[in-house]
Parts: structure tokens; sequence; C-alpha cells
């Protein structure tokens, strides 16, 4: 009976590997093949079945892109559009997230549960009044109006809002006794706890702004003012039939917000822990 068991939670094992292993491949081959076609000078890329290695290395695509491009300064812009976005969405969304879980007050489910909402539409479905909001306000060609509308979403306050409320209970209470208000609560005592869950939010907020290519095209009529997601774009237009091109200035595009998540993703585990408990 327990040679039975043994055979059976190996096979258990074994199945949930082999469907992990599928899972992986899947997500890593749009990426993969992507690298493969930058790199590569010869061959057909369109091939089927395949090719998993480039016919010929080189860095010549890579050297085109630069060429073509300001990509440096679009470097510039995406690292200013993130950096200001994170910073303004994890004061805005911790200040949001903390009554939300700790004080009480009237109409605290009415509000939570209509930020909730939000989480069903789509986001392009804000583009046409976050621009005439935008231009009434003076704002377009600039990057507030890149930054303000993304500062604050409903999967951010959700995920701050779980983080306070696995902060115990007494020692809010206690902190309450001595005489602390509720901002040295906030500011000294539970927001220090969270650093794992302000760092998960932190990173899905680069990711997102990084990425982010629709509305800043939107928003911003200069070349010189687009971020690398919506710069590469001209590499469409310019190279429209050298993919390869196109391919290497897309790598050029993933490969920081990549790297930075391969050297912070211990902080995301962390807190995506946390967010599941």
């Amino acid at each position: 009976m327990m040679q039975f068991k043994s055979k059976r939670k190996m096979l258990q094992s074994l199945i949930r590997y082999m469907l992990l292993s599928v899972i992986a491949v899947l997500c890593i081959f749009p990426f993969w093949w992507t690298l493969v076609v930058a790199i590569s000078t010869e061959g057909n890329i369109f091939e089927f079945p395949p090719s998993f290695l480039p016919h010929a290395m080189g860095l010549e695509n890579f050297v085109e892109v630069f060429r073509v491009i300001p990509i440096f300064e679009f470097y510039k812009n995406s690292m200013l559009i993130t950096v200001l976005t994170v910073v303004w969405k994890l004061v805005l969304c911790s200040l949001a997230a903390y009554p939300l879980s700790r004080m009480r007050f009237s109409g605290k489910k009415l509000i939570f549960g209509l930020i909730l909402a939000t989480m069903v539409l789509p986001s392009e479905v804000n583009f046409l009044v976050n621009f005439i909001t935008m231009t009434q306000m003076g704002l377009v060609n600039s990057y507030t109006a890149v930054i303000l509308p993304n500062v604050v979403n409903a999967v951010s306050i959700l995920l701050l809002k779980q983080a306070f409320d696995e902060v115990p209970q007494d020692l809010i209470d206690a902190a309450r006794v001595d005489g602390a208000s509720e901002w040295i609560i906030f500011w000294k005592i539970v927001l220090p706890l969270i650093t794992p869950w302000l760092a998960t939010v932190g990173i899905l907020s680069a990711v997102e702004a990084w990425n982010e290519y629709i509305w800043p095209s939107i928003v911003l009529s200069k070349p010189e003012d687009f971020p690398l997601s919506a710069g590469v774009l001209y590499l469409r237009g310019t190279y429209g039939s050298s993919t390869r091109v196109i391919a290497a200035g897309t790598i050029l595009t993933v490969a920081p917000i990549l790297v930075a998540f391969l050297l912070t993703q211990r902080f995301f585990m962390r807190g995506m822990d946390g967010a599941v408990k």
C-alpha cells in the first residue's frame, strides 16, 4: 500500500512538472523567437516549422536600430515616466488603501466596491475621457498627461489594502494608546512592515508604465518626447519589411525591464506570497 502511494505521488509530481514545463515553453517561446530573429542575419524567418536557432548570428540589426532612431533619448523618457509613475502610485495608493483597511467611516464598503468595480473595465475605455480631461487642463504634450491617469488603479489599492489588513491590530492599538497620530502610525509603524508588498506593487507598476505605448502615443505629439515603447514603433514605418530590425528594437525595449524584474523577483515573490495569504 505504501509503495502504491509512493508511485502515485511520483506520477502526480511528474504530471505537474510536465504541465509546468509546457506552460514555461509557451511563455518563453515568443521572446526566444524574437531574440532569434533579432540576432539572425540570414534565412527565412517565417519558415515552417520555425527555426529555434539563428542561421547566422550578428549584431547588425541592433546597430541599425541605434542608427535609425534616437533610442537613448527614448530610454531617458521611459525611465523618467516609469520612475515618476511608480513613486506617485505607491504614495497615492498606499494613502487610499490605509483608511480602507484601518479606519472606520460611513460608506467605506461602498467606496471600496466602486473601486473594485473599475477592474472590470479595460483601460482603453478611459482613453476618451482622460484625453478630454488632459486637454481641458492644458496638459497634453507633457509627461504629466502620460503619468497622471496611471498613478492610481484598483489592483494596487487592493494589494496594499490586503497588506495593511495583515498588520496586527494590537500593534496599531498600542501606538494609539501611546498617543501616536494616524499619520505617525501610517508612516513610521505600518508602512515599513509592508515593504515586500510595496515592492510588488512597484514592480508591477514599473512593468506597466514601461510597456505602455497607446496612451503616450495619444497625448504626446513630439517624437522626441516619446517613451521607448512608442518610439520603437517608428521602425515599422521606416523598415516595414525588415522584421529583423523591428525584432531587435523589441528586444532592446523589453531587456531593461526584464533584467530589473530578474534582479528584484525575490521581493516580488515575497509580496505576492503575503498577498495570497
